[in-house]
């Protein structure tokens, strides 16, 4: 198989994706550590069987559909083009930016972090408004912690602001 028929079949990699994300889901229920004194017909393992099922039989019927010839259609109001390549210099710098924030949230807390993390990804993405960014960024993660922390109970790290949160 050539490279022109992988390029016309692309789509494979989607469903390898979901196939693989399927194994997964259902390894992972499969070998879950269940109490045994549970009873009754909906347990821990039930949604994720249903969802691990469900990607399985996703991947399948795309894969067949894909290697039928189907392909699919880009909606009438996307605006990008498809025959231009990847921004890579914007995929790297948001990934780049994704990690620091990953690396950072612990030592700093959330609120500096997501702060780093939303202005980061504004900048990479082009918007240069200095004096208004890192402002949005600050209120935007803070709300954010407060939303998720405080009124949701989901705990997250606060760093050192956490005696002043």
């Amino acid at each position: 198989m050539n490279r022109a028929w992988w390029r016309e079949r692309s789509e494979l990699g989607v469903c390898a994706l979901l196939l693989a994300l399927g194994v997964l889901v259902l390894t992972d229920a499969l070998t879950m550590d269940i109490d045994i004194g549970q009873r009754g017909p909906v347990g821990p393992r039930t949604v994720p069987l249903a969802v691990g099922a469900g990607l399985l039989l996703i991947a399948v019927l795309l894969a067949v559909d894909v290697l039928r010839g189907g392909r699919g259609e880009a909606e009438s109001g996307e605006d990008i083009d498809l025959s231009e390549p990847a921004d890579w210099r914007a995929v790297s710098g948001l990934a780049g930016v994704f990690l620091a924030a990953a690396v950072l949230i612990e030592p700093v807390g959330f609120p500096v972090a997501g702060a780093l993390l939303f202005w980061g990804a504004a900048f990479v993405l082009g918007s240069r408004r200095f004096d208004r960014d890192p402002l949005i960024a600050a209120v935007l993660s803070f709300v954010t912690y407060i939303l998720f922390d405080h009124l949701l109970g989901v705990p997250l790290p606060g760093g050192p602001l956490m005696g002043v949160l």
